[in-house]
């Protein structure tokens, strides 16, 4: 019976839904965060916001008997390749992915990123980010992810300042991608 509930929440749910959730204003101020912080570090942020799992997504999962916390990080990881993020120079990209059906925020750090923090921690950060959405404060929990990567960015991968820049640039976009 959960499994027909999960579905349908799925369904029922699309991009338009996620807009609505975050508004334009808060898509506006989050661009503005991601663009402010990769002022000071050659990482790239990039924030990922799905309304829901494409059925067959989810259901494929479901049917092998996959917990829910392992499909959500699946689709992450699948995005994370999709939009790019891991195509940078020093390897520190990163994708903060928020799935709205389920209100949970999946992190997934570029190998040298990735590093830089110990498992509990980028869980622990998980964690709280997952909190705020439960709460319904979404452009809360990714302003407060922006913010907590910004710090590791900035303290790992300083922006270079001989060349100008960020060395890995990938051009992701600063405004957050909504599915």
């Amino acid at each position: 019976m959960e499994t027909l509930r999960r579905l349908l929440r799925h369904l029922w749910l699309d991009a338009d839904d996620a807009r609505r959730a975050l508004g334009e204003g808060a898509l506006d101020r989050l661009e503005a965060r991601v663009r402010a912080s990769e002022a000071g570090h050659s990482g790239q942020i990039c924030l990922c916001v799905e309304a829901s799992l494409p059925p067959s997504y989810l259901w494929r999962h479901l049917a092998r008997g996959e917990a829910l916390a392992e499909v959500i990080r699946d689709r992450a990881i699948t995005l994370f390749g999709k939009q790019r993020v891991w195509d940078t120079e020093a390897n520190d990209g990163v994708l903060v992915y928020l799935l709205l059906a389920e209100h949970r925020i999946e992190i997934v750090a570029d190998r040298a990123l990735a590093r830089t923090l110990a498992p509990s921690g980028w869980q622990a950060m998980v964690e709280q980010l997952c909190a705020d959405c439960r709460q319904g404060r979404l452009e809360d929990a990714l302003a407060h992810a922006v913010a907590q990567l910004d710090q590791l960015l900035r303290a790992h991968f300083p922006r270079d300042e001989e060349t100008g820049g960020s060395l890995g640039d990938t051009g992701l976009p600063d405004r957050p991608v909504v599915r």
